[in-house]
């Protein structure tokens, strides 16, 4: 154990500290390592002097201090009730992030744990959802879950809330807009700003909720009226804090960026204006940062794919930089979009829009003729596309021989018939590699003059997605092993195996259906690809893809490579769309790096960076896929509310222990059956089975079963669709005698409704539902607020 003088000891990591201070103090690092060599809690005195700071010496002293409560603040190190600070693991608390539920209760996720810990609805009291805490481990619920209580809040996520005033007597209160913050939040008369019933608000929190009190706050923005057009897109920007505004220090240093190609541009950079490079998007693109070019060879295919440079506008620092990591990646609501970049760069200057000339990063490849990336090389170049094409177009010209677009677009037909070509071999590589394949609809909105829903379309993929797809994903092979080849800290995109526990659910699944999973312990993307192939032509097949999407992890951002499941690659990092993904410009500073062959040293960045940065960057996008849902449930909910007592067919999308989801035909509209509404029975869930069954009548419902329903209830609040049963289909009978019960059940019976999970198909993101609930009742609550603060 450290002796406690004023002796100096060494710190490892000071030269570090003595480039960022003049007067250094000992690392966070080294103080976590010296408190466990001093194997008890310390106080600040005691724990300066064994550091070999001394009381004297104030300046010292005084960053020390700063440090350590830096340190409390960010869960490094917790204080006790005599003032002694001392290792979170010690005192056996975790530090972790609050994330709530619907229904009051709430969960803390931490890296210290393997599953969440469950916090109590009284618990969830003192927080709200994104807060960071620490906890203590109290014991387990009914359902053998750990559950916590909280020892401390090191940080509150929500200063401001978004959400709909209401007023009740001399009582107001603002109902947040996010459905896993219950806690209404009270609103003293001075702090009304004016708003009137119903009206969308910003709320500044002025006290965060405790134990004693639910939170209060006062009104700084009247957003407008609850059913304004376009309002549900104001509101899931403010309800998710999506950076929406540009800075003056920003448009200060984007005026100075000229609007033109200058001389200096052009220097340094290979001429590829005379080759015939095409994009190819859908109708209503405005930023294209992909072009492509193929070409025959003796042995294999030429393929060029060049992006636009983003990293030559963009430089690490910039105000221009700092923006574009906060904000993480385009936001795409329905025909509204937040962009990463301004628009004089994002639809200007970096877009590669056609017979103009554009700087561009290139990855020009060298493809086997079985479809293999053999090699590639990465140059910075200048380009002038050829054509600006759409995915139909292109469909019809390399389907149709007479097509009038072959006429139309003449000179870039032959590149076209080439890419068309090439992409039949990756796409046959493709299937060879067991790249699993889960048909998902996307749909479209189509609104009427006034804003409000039209209709709902499905976005139909043809040959010319994939065609596109293809060429992006070996873009972004070559990207990533070129950089693990240089060995320099970057961000992959990973997309980890299934979790043990989710494979032996699937497994005791699969069985039902004569249907069994290889691989052991660790399947292969080519293991799950025979069974998706095997259930191709059964009734259940999309039960089973449905279940099987579901096993899957969600894929991330960090500096690890543990390759891309799904895709079955080893390598695999975003590259392709610098314009819209901030990790793709990142990964275009790193080969730029990589050109000045000078390996880490004079890099931005480090692997810890990258860590940080990964990990925001996968944030963000699950933000982005949030509020993007919210506002397009928000207006789903509107369509269908002038809508209620009508009656729709649909599919079962979703079983839970309290009913099942259902897809209305031919709406693409979600909404809830309650497990009440089935009939005169006793339903139970089976986990394993995902399906309800009831006790007297043996009737099934599961995934992939069609019923006939009515709506009965739309509650925009919560974005909650109540469905009333009419009829399920004759094949009900048929299918509980399909369905065994189990000898001994694998996952408790009560288990939530599966997690949404992300299994990325190359470029093209899978769309995730909308699980709301109501809420609990406040009005309790807001009696006792309004006491205590009056």
């Amino acid at each position: 154990m450290t002796e406690q003088t004023n002796t100096p000891v060494i710190d490892p990591f000071a030269d570090r500290e003595a480039e960022k201070y003049d007067n250094p103090i000992p690392s966070r690092e080294f103080i976590l390592e010296h408190l466990e060599e001093l194997q008890k809690p310390t106080r600040l005195g005691p724990l300066a002097k064994s550091l070999g700071i001394d009381e004297d010496d104030e300046e010292r002293f005084e960053a020390l201090s700063r440090r350590l409560k830096a340190m409390l603040r960010d869960g490094q190190l917790i204080k006790n009730r005599r003032g002694a600070f001392g290792l979170l693991q010690k005192m056996d608390l975790i530090k972790g992030s609050v994330t709530g539920h619907p229904d009051g209760f709430g969960f803390v996720a931490s890296d210290q744990v393997e599953r969440d810990l469950l916090l109590s609805s009284h618990e969830m009291h003192k927080v709200l959802h994104g807060d960071e805490v620490i906890v203590s481990i109290i014991g387990e619920d009914r359902r053998g879950r750990q559950e916590a209580a909280i020892v401390e809040v090191t940080r509150r996520a929500n200063e401001e809330i978004v959400g709909r005033i209401h007023f009740e007597q001399d009582l107001a209160w603002v109902h947040p807009n996010n459905n896993r913050i219950t806690q209404d939040v009270f609103i003293p008369a001075d702090g009304l700003l004016g708003a009137t019933e119903g009206q969308i608000v910003r709320v500044s929190i002025m006290m965060h909720p405790s134990h004693r009190h639910g939170p209060v706050g006062k009104i700084v923005e009247v957003l407008g009226d609850y059913m304004a057009p376009g309002m549900e897109i104001d509101t899931a920007i403010q309800t998710f804090n999506i950076p929406n505004k540009w800075s003056e220090a920003l448009l200060t240093e984007l005026e100075a960026i000229p609007s033109e190609l200058t001389e200096q541009d052009y220097a340094d950079r290979k001429d590829l204006r005379s080759l015939p490079l095409v994009t190819i998007d859908g109708e209503d693109s405005k930023d294209f940062d992909d072009a492509v070019f193929a070409k025959r060879r003796k042995n294999g295919w030429r393929l060029v794919v060049a992006i636009a440079d983003v990293s030559h506008y963009v430089k690490p620092g910039t105000e221009l930089d700092k923006e574009a990591f906060e904000r993480g990646n385009s936001v795409y609501f329905p025909q509204r979009v937040i962009p990463m970049l301004p628009e004089k760069l994002s639809n200007d200057l970096c877009s590669l829009n056609p017979h103009v000339d554009r700087v561009c990063m290139v990855c020009d490849m060298s493809i086997s003729e079985e479809g293999q990336l053999e090699r590639s090389q990465f140059y910075q170049a200048v380009m002038n596309s050829k054509a600006r094409l759409t995915y139909n177009q292109v469909h019809q010209m390399v389907n149709d021989s007479t097509s009038a677009l072959r006429d139309e677009f003449a000179p870039v037909v032959a590149a076209v018939d080439n890419l068309y070509e090439l992409y039949q071999v990756l796409h046959a590589a493709r299937a060879k590699r067991g790249a699993l394949e889960f048909d998902t609809v996307e749909t479209r909105i189509v609104f009427d003059g006034e804003r409000k829903i039209d209709k709902i379309v499905p976005v139909v993929r043809n040959q010319a997605h994939r065609l596109i797809e293809e060429c992006m994903l070996m873009a972004n092979v070559a990207a990533a092993r070129y950089l693990k080849w240089h060995k320099l800290p970057i961000v992959y995109r990973v997309h980890e195996p299934p979790k043990a526990e989710k494979l032996t659910k699937l497994r005791g699944f699969l069985k039902d259906f004569g249907l069994a999973l290889d691989g052991g312990d660790e399947p292969t993307a080519q293991d799950f690809d025979k069974v998706l192939q095997a259930a191709q032509g059964l009734p259940s097949e999309h039960l089973i893809k449905t279940i099987m999407l579901r096993t899957m992890n969600q894929a991330v951002y960090q500096p690890e490579n543990k390759g891309h499941f799904g895709l079955n690659f080893e390598h695999y990092a975003h590259f392709t769309s610098p314009i819209r993904r901030y990790p793709d410009l990142l990964i275009h500073r790193a080969i730029r790096q990589a050109w000045l062959k000078q390996g880490e040293q004079g890099f931005a960045y480090n692997e810890e960076d990258m860590t940080r940065m990964g990990r925001h960057c996968s944030d963000t996008e699950r933000r982005a896929d949030e509020a993007t849902r919210d506002a397009v449930t928000f207006l789903k909910c509107e369509f269908l509310s002038h809508r209620l007592g009508e009656e729709y067919d649909a599919v079962i999308s979703s079983v839970t222990n309290f009913g099942m989801f259902v897809e209305l035909d031919p709406l693409y509209i979600e909404g809830l059956v309650h497990v009440t509404e089935l009939g005169e029975d006793y339903f139970h869930f089976d986990a394993v089975r995902h399906c309800l069954k009831g006790e007297r009548t043996g009737k099934v419902y599961r995934i992939g079963d069609r019923v006939k329903v009515q709506v009965a209830q739309v509650v925009l609040d919560t974005r909650k669709i109540d469905l009333r049963l009419i009829s399920g289909t004759e094949e009900e009978q048929a299918t509980s005698d399909a369905i065994k019960q189990p000898e001994e059940s694998t996952v408790d019976a009560n288990e939530a409704a599966p997690e949404s999970v992300e299994a990325e198909q190359g470029e093209v993101k899978k769309k995730r539902r909308s699980r709301s609930r109501s809420r609990p009742n406040n009005r309790k609550r807001r009696s006792r607020a309004k006491a205590k603060h009056d």
